[in-house]
């Protein structure tokens, strides 16, 4: 990722940006979407009992705020992201599918 140097000082109140809600092959998700040049930054909760309904080839760095979910890989491997840790993959890496018991709250840059 190039971070695009025409990209002004910005605060975001991510209170007033519109939701879009996405619905998983279980449960949803709720998106707040903001971009800067070729950056996109999300806020995203996924509704207890979500599980995407797709596999992911795009790169992201993601924050856990608040919750826990399980990101699987199309190889068969499994991590669990707890509140207070990210992780980072990139564009055509892993091809990867994110789940969620109780609820989860993320910061996504990607």
């Amino acid at each position: 990722m190039t971070i695009d140097s025409h990209i002004p000082f910005t605060l975001t109140d991510w209170s007033l940006v519109h939701t879009e809600r996405r619905d998983g092959e279980k449960g949803f998700a709720l998106w707040k979407v903001q971009h800067f040049g070729n950056i996109r930054v999300r806020m995203v909760e996924y509704s207890p009992g979500y599980v995407a309904d797709h596999w992911c080839d795009k790169g992201h760095i993601v924050f856990c705020v608040n919750g826990e979910m399980t990101t699987e890989l199309k190889d068969g491997r499994k991590f669990v992201l707890k509140k207070g840790m990210t992780y980072q993959v990139g564009d055509s890496s892993d091809s990867h599918r994110s789940s969620t018991e109780t609820g989860v709250t993320l910061f996504i840059v990607d």
